[in-house]
């Protein structure tokens, strides 16, 4: 029976994939993906058909799958992260809308997300309310990214910043900055991680004023805290509200 599976592999380290992804990539007739994130599981494809294609192919991508399945293979459509969050399941079951293929089963394969995986390296500053926001105007307009910004900041979200800079792109973080320092001071603590739990990782602890002193990329994901959140030691926190509802955890 022809299946497609959405498989999102986590940030990249074969251990921090899920073990559903694993067991899904093994049953695969063949894998179609984004050549960096084909090349992060190429131990787990060994003697599988794999289908490589460039960072603008996504399209592609979820034609080629679907024809594969509609041929009758068991096809692995991977993303990264997971695939449901900025990633391919959302066009991949357009396409099978589009294509009509009922017939072809699907599981979408949940995965670790950037967000989650940066978080982990930086502490705990997701522990409340947050807005996650892709900087990428290439198919949102940039008008609409900046009210989503200027609501997240006026509201005191947490703000996630995906796709915060690339080659062409090398102004959005820099405005995404000045609105949000129109809401909170430039004090407010701010994580930036690049290539989470890859090779070449990095991890910085800054805050909104320096920020822009520090290398970001497309790799990167950028945490802006609320302004309950601080820095203790190396780790980044955002309080529950726990101690100011119940007092301290170790009372005298």
């Amino acid at each position: 029976m022809s299946k497609l599976y959405i498989i999102g592999i986590g940030p990249g380290a074969i251990e921090q994939m899920t073990l559903r992804a694993r067991e899904a990539i093994g049953e695969c007739d063949v894998i179609v993906g984004y050549k960096t994130y084909v090349r992060l599981i190429e131990c787990l494809a060994s003697g599988k058909e794999v289908i490589s294609l460039g960072m603008t192919e996504e399209i592609e991508r979820a034609r080629k799958a679907v024809e594969l399945a509609l041929e009758g293979k068991v096809v692995g459509l991977v993303s990264s992260g997971d695939a449901g969050v900025y990633g391919m399941a959302g066009l991949a079951l357009e396409a099978l809308k589009e294509r009509q293929a009922d017939t072809v089963a699907v599981e979408v394969v949940p995965g670790v997300p950037a967000l989650c995986a940066a978080a982990s390296l930086l502490g705990a500053p997701l522990g409340h309310d947050f807005a996650a926001i892709s900087l990428s105007d290439l198919l949102t307009e940039w008008k609409t990214i900046e009210k989503r910004i200027m609501a997240a900041a006026e509201s005191d979200f947490i703000i996630v910043l995906y796709n915060p800079k690339s080659g062409k792109r090398t102004w959005q973080l820099e405005r995404a900055r000045e609105i949000i320092l129109g809401h909170r001071p430039g004090t407010t603590p701010v994580g930036l991680v690049t290539s989470a739990y890859r090779e070449g990782e990095k991890v910085v602890l800054t805050d909104l004023e320096r920020m822009l002193s520090h290398e970001a990329g497309m790799l990167t994901t950028v945490i802006i805290g609320n302004l309950s959140t601080y820095i203790h030691g190396n780790k980044l926190i955002t309080p529950r509200g726990y101690q100011k509802k119940y007092g301290p955890l170790f009372p005298e």
